[in-house]
This record gives C-alpha cells, structure tokens and sequence, in this order.
C-alpha cells in the first residue's frame, strides 16, 4: 500500500506541472495568432485607408468583397494552384523521400543538396528565375535554345505553368523530409518478407511503401494545401498577378486591396476568408486521416 500510495503522490507532481509547460506556447500563440486574427476580424467591418482614422461601416466591407467580380477569379486560381502543386509535389515528394531512405552515402549529400531550395528566400528564388526565363537576355538566349527563348511570364498558360514549376522546386525538399522520415519508420521485416516471396522493388513500393505512408501522406497534404493558400511574395514578384489576372490568387489579391489601394476593410475580409478556406480544408483532411486511424486502431485491438 505504502508504494502505490508513493507512486500515486509521485506522479501527482508531475500531472499538475504539465499545464505550465504548455502555457508559454499558449501564450505565444494567443499573441501571434489569435490577438491578430481577432483583430483582422473587427478590421473587415470598418473602412480604412491605413493612415487616416479608422470608421465603423458595419457590412460595407464585405458586400464590396462578395460582390466583386474579380474575387470568383481569385479563388478560382487558388484552388488551381492549390491542386495542382499538390498533383506535382506529392509524387515527387514519395519517390524523392524514398530514395533518400536508402543507406547509401551518396544519398545523404544528394539529400543536402535537394534541400537547398528550402533555405533560399522565396524572393531570390523568383528574381533568379524571372532573370533565367527572360526571352532575350535568359537562359534561352544565351544558349541559343529557341524553346527556352519564350515570353514565360507573359503568355497565361506558360505563366501558370512557371508558377508551378518554381512553386514545387522550392517545397519538394520539404515534402520529401517527411517522407523520408516516414519511409525509415517502416518494420524492415515487411520488405524481408516479401523479399523472401520474390516481390521485386516496384512491387514492394506498391504494397507496402505507399499503404504505410497513407498517414504522412495525410499530414503533408494538409502542410502542402494549408501553405498553398499562402502563396505571396514568390508570384508578386515572379508575374504580380499576371499577365492579366491569371496568376492573382487571393493572397495576392489581399495585398493589392490593402496596400497599394488602400482599402485596409475588403482586404481584412479577404484575410479571413483565408483564414476560414484554410481551416476548413485542414479540419476535412485532419478528419478523414482521423477516421481512418480510429478504424485501423479498432481492428488491431479486435
């Protein structure tokens, strides 16, 4: 009885200082994420100009936003890219992650070397690349390849493609971290057994690499289309929206509003439309990946 009642009273202590642990990230949260949110919130029913006094106007704000035609347009090329970036970075994220798995010690320097991108500002990476794609001093030009001599930036299509393309060279490193930390987590057992069945390593990736990161395909997709939504200074300063509006998501389209129209009320409406598209899309992920582990959960307990 003496060594229950000791481990009870020791474990006691421990339980009650949990809350405090959490309290200096909670904190830091409520200053930098909820007190801002809030305020975006209240802003989105003023009119302001960002300078001059700010004026209660109640829904004037957010009829001016709802009713606009351009914001359709805006969310349009949101979700484009949103789903496409996913189309593009998913794939290559799992092969370039499972191929960083691997042992060999050539495949820890490649895996520096992919990660560079990550850690280059996302506004050197489009000057860099706006330089690389001009049609008559670029890269097309210098080598003398008539294909890569194209108006990249000024043509819609070739615009949204570029967007893309740098979109995924920068976040693929990324991506591909996880996944590799995914793929070194699976029982090496699962590739011994099925080795010893014959099963080649297509196979292999097939039936069991890609069943067992179902999870982190989960979570990288939530990162990846969360993060989506946040797409600024990388297209302000590749294309600034264009040509014409084919590349103004609604980041973009925020910033326009707010800071070079002075219209500080739609913009904060169009925040939190954000805020909202983001928390919806996460809470569905977040909800199907949910299900499926309280399943899985249910049939290795039965």
């Amino acid at each position: 009885m003496s060594t229950l009642t000791g481990e009870r009273s020791g474990r006691r202590p421990q339980r009650s200082i949990l809350p405090w642990l959490a309290t200096p990230a909670l904190l830091l949260f409520t200053g930098f994420a909820v007190v801002p949110l809030v305020g975006v919130f209240a802003l989105s029913f003023t009119t302001w100009d960002g300078i001059g006094s700010i004026r209660l106007t109640g829904l004037t704000s957010w009829r001016a936003v709802l009713t606009d035609p351009g914001l359709p347009h805006a969310l349009w090329v949101t979700f484009l890219v949103m789903a496409v970036s996913w189309a593009v970075q998913t794939p290559l994220s799992i092969l370039l992650g499972t191929f960083l798995a691997g042992r060999q010690r050539y495949r820890a320097v490649l895996g520096v070397v992919y990660f560079i991108p990550l850690m280059l500002s996302s506004a050197a990476i489009a000057i860099a690349y706006e330089a690389l794609l001009d049609p008559n001093f670029g890269l097309g030009a210098g080598l003398g390849i008539e294909a890569l001599s194209q108006d990249w930036l000024g043509r819609p299509g070739l615009a949204f493609g570029v967007v893309i393309f740098v979109v995924s060279w920068q976040f693929v490193p990324f991506h591909s971290l996880i996944y590799q930390g995914g793929v070194q987590q699976i029982p090496k057992s699962l590739y011994e057994a099925a080795q010893l069945d014959g099963a080649g390593r297509v196979r292999q990736f097939f039936s069991i690499t890609l069943p067992q990161l179902k999870y982190t395909v989960i979570t990288s997709s939530i990162l990846m289309v969360v993060g989506s939504l946040t797409f600024f200074d990388l297209i302000f300063v590749l294309t600034e929206g264009g040509p014409g509006d084919a590349t103004r998501v609604l980041a973009l389209d925020m910033y326009k509003r707010g800071f070079q129209a002075s219209l500080m009320g739609p913009a904060s409406a169009i925040a939190v439309i954000l805020v909202l598209v983001g928390l919806a899309l996460a809470l569905l992920l977040r909800r199907l990946g949910g299900r499926d582990a309280a399943a899985s959960q249910l049939e290795g307990a039965s």
